[in-house]
């Protein structure tokens, strides 16, 4: 049996990624979410969702499939501030 290993709280940094690297995985990952959450809760099909968000409606498949790697940082701070949310880093 293998041993569990408790998270940090950071499952980039529990991946073996660079303290940076790690903190800008985990804001892409909650931007991402955020925009995942807002296309659900206004019920917006792709179409409108595209169209609110400025992109092709083969983006907002790619950001409703989690396709992170597709999406640059500034991209996803440009979307959720498209749609309606605004962007604030908290430092710890």
């Amino acid at each position: 049996m293998e041993a569990i290993n408790e998270s940090s709280g950071n499952v980039f940094v529990d991946l073996g990624f660079s303290a940076e690297d790690s903190a800008l995985q985990a804001m892409r990952a909650e931007l991402m979410a955020r925009l995942g959450e807002t296309i659900a809760e206004r019920g917006w099909t792709r179409t409108e969702a595209a169209s609110q968000l400025g992109i092709g409606q083969s983006r907002v498949s790619d950001l409703v499939r989690g396709k992170w790697e597709k999406f640059s940082f500034d991209m996803l701070v440009t979307l959720v501030t498209r749609a309606g949310h605004k962007v604030a880093v908290a430092i710890a």
